[in-house]
C-alpha cells in the first residue's frame, strides 16, 4: 500500500497527474518556480524518488527523462482511503465517522459511485421492508 506523498511529492504528482502527459523535469521546475523558489536539481531528484517508489515511469528523450504517471491520483486517494480504514480496529465505526464528516455533496457523490459499483442493487427506500416496492405474495 502506498504511504502519503510528502508534500514537494505531492506539488510534482499534482501537475503530472493535470497535465496527464510525458513530463521533464524542466517543465516541472518552470511551474513550481511560479510558486516557490526551487532548485533543478532539487526537482530532478524528487522526481528520480518518485521512479524509484513506482508514482511514475520514465523514458529517455535525448539527455533528459520524460515522466509518466503510473496511476491517477483518483486510485491513489482510493488506496490511502483504504489503508487507513484497513488499519481500524472497527472498520464499521471508522466508516460511520467518515460518512458522518462528508458534506451533502460528497454524500451524492457516494450514492453515484455505489450505483456505478453496484448497478444492481436497489436504492435507499426501494427495499419491501421499507414499505415502497412490489408488494409480496401471501
Amino acid at each position: 500500500m502506498p504511504r502519503q506523498l510528502g508534500e514537494l511529492e505531492d506539488a510534482v504528482m499534482t501537475r503530472v497527474w493535470q497535465w496527464n502527459r510525458p513530463v521533464t523535469v524542466r517543465e516541472v521546475l518552470e511551474d513550481l518556480q511560479q510558486e516557490r523558489s526551487i532548485a533543478y536539481t532539487t526537482v530532478m531528484t524528487v522526481m528520480d524518488n518518485l521512479h524509484q517508489k513506482g508514482w511514475v515511469r520514465r523514458e529517455v528523450e535525448g539527455r533528459a527523462y520524460r515522466y509518466t504517471a503510473v496511476s491517477t491520483r483518483a486510485a491513489y486517494s482510493a488506496a490511502l482511503m483504504n489503508e487507513a480504514w484497513s488499519h481500524s480496529d472497527n472498520p464499521a465505526a471508522a466508516l460511520v465517522a467518515f460518512f458522518g464528516m462528508m458534506s451533502a455533496e460528497q454524500r451524492e457523490a457516494l450514492r453515484d459511485a455505489m450505483r456505478i459499483v453496484s448497478p444492481d442493487a436497489p436504492e435507499a427506500g426501494d427495499h419491501p421492508a421499507d414499505g415502497a416496492g412490489p408488494e409480496t405474495e401471501r
